[in-house]
């Protein structure tokens, strides 16, 4: 019999199943549903949720946790660098056509690295929306760095612009979709036709950035 392996209850009326990249099959379902009902609600309906299961660990990359290991790749501006464990002990990190990590800052690995996108998003990310807000007529108030790991960006109703530091992982040309729906974001708050139609004009290509981050969009993490 299929499990859930998290069960969430809502205000919702009816049972849903999900079945997210890594194979994990979430519930959502009424606040008052019977533990009877919802595995009841499973078993029917378990000829589908092992065939979605099946083409969502074929299609999406499994996506590996970090060891922080000689040999090990990680993700910077869609290129994957191998990490390299060396003497030196400053900087703790640093790229050079390979990531390069001091041994004694093995213990710590995961806040070097996440500390070191941090940077770079700032940079990086700073850089692109500076760059399209001048070319196509936008003012923004500022720019943050978040953790956010749901959403690559938000907009706020007062102009401030927020871009999760796991999006410097990605290739700079979808870093620069994020961008553009977030500026286009101050001025339209919604996701109507005509958004997505101001979308298109800066970015005619939009969909495909849109596509490389729901196939690899799970990849971007360190953990």
């Amino acid at each position: 019999m299929t499990c859930p392996d998290q069960i969430i209850r809502t205000k919702r009326k009816t049972i849903a199943l999900i079945v997210e990249r890594d194979g994990r099959l979430i519930v959502r379902a009424p606040l008052r549903a019977r533990e009877e009902t919802i595995n009841t609600f499973i078993q029917r309906k378990e000829k589908w949720i092992l065939k979605k299961q099946e083409q969502v660990q074929s299609y999406y990359p499994p996506f590996v946790p970090k060891e922080y290991v000689n040999g090990e790749g990680f993700w910077y501006l869609g290129g994957i660098y191998k990490l390299q464990l060396v003497d030196t002990s400053r900087p703790s990190l640093y790229l050079n056509g390979s990531f390069r990590l001091a041994r004694a800052a093995v213990h710590k690995a995961p806040l070097e690295f996440e500390r070191w996108y941090r940077k770079q998003a700032q940079k990086v990310i700073a850089e692109r929306v500076k760059w399209y807000a001048e070319k196509h007529g936008y003012s923004f108030k500022q720019i943050k760095i978040t953790s956010a790991r749901t959403r690559w960006g938000s907009c706020s109703e007062r102009g401030t612009l927020s871009f999760s530091w796991r999006l410097v992982m990605a290739p700079v040309s979808v870093i620069d979709y994020v961008v553009v729906h977030e500026l286009v974001h101050l001025n339209m708050k919604n996701h109507s036709k005509e958004y997505w139609s101001r979308v298109k004009l800066i970015m005619p290509d939009y969909q495909n950035k849109i596509d490389w981050l729901e196939k690899n969009g799970h990849l971007l993490r360190l953990g």
